[in-house]
Parts: C-alpha cells; structure tokens; sequence
C-alpha cells in the first residue's frame, strides 16, 4: 500500500503533452504505474478481495497445457525444442538435452508423454466414456479418428477431463509417481469446484498447493510453469474470502453471450442485430408474463421433470417416478413378488412397530432362525393383523395402512427408463445402446458404507385404492476388499463379481446415480465409479438455488488432498522405449536460445526501449487479445448442445 500511494496519476500512451512519444519514467518511480480508479472509492481500499481470477479459464488453460503435453501435441504441448533447449542451457536434466545424429538434431522422448501407444490407449479410453444424461457433452466428436489426438476441447470439456477422466486415464500409462503428482492437482480442483467448500479444506490445500507444484517442476520442464500455473496459489485464498467458486466463475456469462451472439442476423451490424435482438427478447419476456394457459419459459417444465405426485402418509407409496417408454404387464412369480413386498414392508417406518412386534412374537415362540422366519411370515401376519383391527374398525387402520397390507397385484408394469426426483435411470438393457449412461445406480448402508450396481428392471406394484410402489430391480456388485479398491480418491470395482441376488430391489426414491468409466491400470472388468450431483437438485429448498450450474461434487470434503514431498524419488525422465523424434532443422542452424540474447528487462532496461519496439509490441498484444476473444468459450444457454439432450443422441 506504501508503494501504491507513490503512484502518480498520468496519461498513458504516446500522448502530444509528451511529444507524442511514450513518457520516460522518473528514477523514483516504480516499474508498475497505473492505479486502478477503483481506489477513488472510498471502500475500495478495505476490501480484502479486489480481484476475482476465473476459475473456469484457469482450469481450461491448464488442463490444455497439461493434456497437450501429455500427448505430445504440437501445438498445445509445453516440451517444445527451445524447453529442450532450456534445459541445456540451465545444465539440467541431461538426459532430455537434444542431441546430434550425423546431420540430424534428435529430441529423446520424455517419460511425461504419453507414448503413440498410450496415446491411442487414452484416446480409445475418452471415447468409451458415456456420461449421463445432462451431465457432459460426447467427447467422443473431439478423438481424431485415427485415435491420435483431442481436439475442440471447450472449457466444461477441459472441466470434465480434469476432474474426472485424466486421474483415471493417466495412471496405467506414466510413471506412477508422475500419474501420482497429476492425480493431487486434479483433487484440488475437486475440491476448490465442490459445492460447499470447506474453509478448512482450503487452508490445508494453500499449503499443499505449494507441494504439488515442486513436485511439477521436478518433473515438467520450466516452459511448462507459466502464469496459469501461478494463479493455481491463490485459488484456495479466493475460495476463502469469496465462497464457492460456481458464485464466480464464467460459465453463465460465456452462455449469455453465446445468446447474444445467436441475436445477429447481419454479420456486417452485429451491434445492431443484437440491439434488436436483445429489445425483442425482452419484450416478449415481458407478454409471456401475462399468459396462464400456454408454455412460456417461465412454467415450461424441466427437460427431467416428474411431475407433480400426490402426497402420501405411507413413506413407500411416496416412491413413485414418470414412466418413460413402453410399458407392458409382467407376471411375476411369487418366490420374487415376496421378496419384493418384504422389502416394501420392511422400508415402511409408519409400520415398525408391528415388525418389532412379530419379531417379539417369533422370539416367545422359540424360533431358531427368527430372521428368516420373519421374513417369510411378516406379510401374511401383518395382513391378519390389519384386516382384524379393521373388523372392529380401529382408528389406527386407514385406507392406505389396508391397502399395503393386502398385499399387490400378481402383474406389475414395467418400463425401459424413468425420471425419478430429477434424475433419469434406465435400464441397463437399453442403456447399451444409447450414447448416455444412465443406469448406474448406489445406496448408502446402514454403517455409511456405499453400495453400487447397475439398474436391471423398473417394476410398479400396484395395491388397492390406487396405490403404487415404484421398485428398482438392480444387480449388485461385489463391494468386499478384494473387488472394490479405493486408491487416490478413485475407487474402482469388479464388475463381474455379483452380490445380493436374494435381494435385488430398492425403492426408487432411495436410488442414488452414478456411472462408470473403464480402469485401464487394471484390467478390463474394473470400472471406476463416478458419483453424481445433478445440478439443480439441492439437500436444501432455499429460493434461487435452480439457477446454478455445472456442480458435480457435493463437498470438497469429500476429497482427501494428501500430498508428500519425501514420496518423489529422483526418476530418469526419459523414456527407456528407445523412442526419438527428429527434428527437421540441424542443431547448427539454430541461432542461440534467447537466455544468451534477451536478458529480463529491469527498470533501467525498459527506458531504452525504442519507439518502434513499443509499436510492435503494442501490435503483437492487439492481435494476441482478438484471438483470445475469438477462442473464448461461449456455450450454449440451454443443455440442447453442449450436454445431451436426448437419448438418440
């Protein structure tokens, strides 16, 4: 602040009070000299966080650095001929140094690229990937076909990559201590784009930033640490002073921009067309207020919406859906049907009193195995129990009490998909031949732990009086120590180890998504679970919470960021696979690198720029910024084509 106050207001540029040239600046000045006109407010200087850096192009900016560099891409990736060439002149890291053969200039290949093998194993890897509805865009447009790069990346893509796919993908096809050191500073961004950020979580990640990134720089070169991979540091500060980042990031700016572009007509008045446009958006906005009986976007109802069910005293006939597709008639048999209406009974909390009661029962009678008798004889001594308290019409026996007890139709309705609570399931029959994932499911355990399968059947039981229970019927997997291995925050299962077939069903409403994606480190039956928390779906019923977008993670406390220095031995980055790569110009025509011939500008070198440099560089930067603006992702306001938007996608 002492510096800031010895900042004089001037004009900038080359201005006629000072000959039209640029103005040379005092011995007493400092190398930085404008001051924001935002500290003329008298507040502006007690506020902590003046500046708001952009989460969401941060982590694109990364995630393209880091990708393009992991797949050796020329344009993105950061190990280019002159980092080489840093390298040398630094005198580090001499096994990277490029070298002659004969009159050619070879650049041995670094262990932090992928090979072409592993590149075409992870591009393979991205395209398998299927989200589920609304959650992604298909990645599988941005694989070149020949399975060699990803291109198009836009910034919910790189968002996507970075937090779930690459910590997934790399750690089969690098070093592990560098798939190790890529996977932390994945979790930080799991973290930092959770939901509810803990304060906590933000400190022990500022220190642990600090970490991650001496173990980068041990392992990329210095190209690759530029001021996107700075700005990483004061993430978790910001997070701390202005809260959760979706309150700040760019996400529905560049999607109303993206609206306002749709607006032009007139390529030649763009500025006039979105005028126009904008003045006609509101003006209809304001008429669609007025009308009750057609669709505006005001009532228009939700691409998964479920309608509007009627409230229910029975906790179990709450469990309904919006069916989706055909639905036929099944006959099931009774071996299942009890079972299923077990399950419905023992989920039924309005009725636990008479299940603790015919367990008392069966405790009096001596039974030897009193659970397995229970569940075999609860249903038809609960029917007898309520058909005889409605003989003497006891008051505790209502329509809905009579209806669970007399127990459900011997046909049930099926359908192939369903919207439950917002969120789409399908079965997993049709579910293979779609473009989206929707028929991972998990519930929660008793003691917390988590149970995952995958959505066999969708089945509706009907009772007297109307009433129904929508009832998923699942295949379990395996969740034993053996089959189910969690591992830097990445928990992987196998799929072809199967649990529960006893006891196959769920209430709909207690379904959980999640989806899965290939493990390729170990093999192909893992899968990797990915958890879902679809946006607009909230624990809590507060106003204004249907607006926000893009969040996929709960609680950042629901990610262990754990990073240690002392686990990074000293590792040969080069690749032992004997792979080169020649280099078109020999090592003899390439002037010196510029460490030998621009040294970094000081506050006595900046006074002897010319004038003409200053005009070059003043061209340069106008050109840098009009592709910047032209690169900027402006996604679309809706989900009809930067999510899924159908199941025929």
């Amino acid at each position: 602040m002492d510096q800031l106050r010895r900042v004089k207001t001037t004009i900038p540029g080359k201005h006629p009070n000072y000959g039209g040239v640029k103005r040379k600046r005092g011995d007493d000045e400092l190398n930085w000299r404008k001051k924001s006109i935002f500290y003329e407010l008298p507040y502006w200087a007690k506020i902590e966080l003046k500046h708001n850096l952009d989460v969401m192009h941060i982590e694109k900016n990364i995630c393209d650095s880091l990708l393009g560099t992991l797949m050796g891409d020329p344009h993105k990736s950061k190990d280019t001929d002159n980092a080489r060439r840093d390298l040398q002149n630094l005198g580090i890291r001499s096994e990277l140094h490029l070298y002659e053969d004969g009159n050619k200039l070879m650049k041995p290949a670094a262990e932090y690229t992928f090979s072409e093998a592993n590149r075409r194993k992870f591009c393979r890897f991205v395209r398998s990937v299927k989200f589920p509805d609304g959650f992604a865009a298909n990645l599988w447009k941005n694989v070149a076909q020949n399975d060699s790069r990803i291109v198009g990346l836009k910034s919910h893509d790189c968002h996507v990559i970075m937090q779930r796919l690459l910590p997934v993908g790399c750690r089969s096809l690098v070093n592990k201590t560098i798939s190790s050191t890529i996977i932390e500073l994945c979790t930080f961004f799991n973290q930092l784009c959770a939901r509810t950020v803990n304060v906590t979580d933000m400190v022990k990640a500022q220190d642990q930033l600090v970490i991650i990134l001496c173990k980068l720089e041990r392992i990329f070169p210095p190209a690759f640490f530029d001021i996107m991979i700075h700005l990483v540091l004061h993430l978790p500060e910001e997070a701390i002073l202005g809260g959760p980042v979706f309150m700040r990031w760019m996400y529905p700016f560049e999607r109303y921009l993206k609206r306002l572009k749709d607006y032009v007509r007139n390529a030649a008045k763009p500025e006039g067309s979105i005028s126009e446009g904008y003045v006609v958006d509101e003006a209809l906005t304001f008429c669609s207020r007025y009308f009750d009986d057609i669709e505006t976007r005001f009532n228009r109802p939700d691409r998964n919406d479920d309608g509007i069910h009627r409230t229910r005293r029975l906790f179990v006939f709450e469990s309904q859906c919006k069916p989706m597709g055909k639905q036929s008639q099944v006959y099931v048999e009774k071996n299942m049907r009890d079972r299923a209406e077990f399950y419905i009974l023992n989920n039924s909390p309005e009725i636990e009193t008479y299940l603790n009661q015919h367990k008392q029962e069966l405790q009096l009678r001596g039974c030897l195995n009193p659970d397995k008798a229970h569940r075999n004889e609860f249903a038809d001594w609960f029917f007898e129990k309520i058909y005889a308290m409605n003989r003497v019409h006891a008051p505790e026996v209502t329509h809905e009490l009579l209806s669970l007890a007399s127990k459900s139709n011997v046909f049930v309705s099926s359908y192939p998909a369903c919207i439950v609570n917002g969120v789409r399931f399908v079965t997993y029959a049709r579910d293979v031949r779609l473009k989206t994932q929707n028929s991972g499911v998990s519930v929660p355990g008793t003691e917390n732990e988590m149970f995952y399968g995958q959505l066999q059947e969708i089945l509706e039981f009907s009772y007297l009086n109307d009433f129904s229970v929508v009832l998923f019927k699942c295949k379990w997997f395996r969740c034993d120590s053996r089959r189910m291995v969690t591992e830097n925050n990445i928990t992987s299962i196998n799929i072809t180890s199967e649990s529960y077939k006893d006891d196959q069903f769920i209430l709909a409403s207690q379904a959980q998504q999640v989806f899965y994606v290939e493990d390729p480190s170990r093999g192909p039956n893992w899968r990797v679970v990915q958890h879902v928390n679809h946006r607009s779906i909230w624990d809590i019923t507060e106003d204004g919470m249907s607006d926000i977008d893009l969040l996929q993670d709960n609680s950042s406390s629901n990610f262990t960021l754990f990073v240690d220095l002392g686990n990074l031995p000293q590792i040969n980055l080069q690749r032992n696979d004997g792979d080169v790569i020649l280099i078109l110009q020999p090592f003899t025509a390439v002037s010196q690198h510029v460490y030998e011939t621009v040294s970094f500008l000081n506050d006595d070198d900046e006074e002897d720029v010319s004038e003409e440099d200053d005009e070059t560089v003043e061209e340069s930067a106008d050109e840098e910024t009009d592709e910047g603006n032209d690169a900027v992702d402006t996604e679309e306001d809706d989900d009809d084509h930067s999510y899924h938007t159908s199941d025929s996608d």
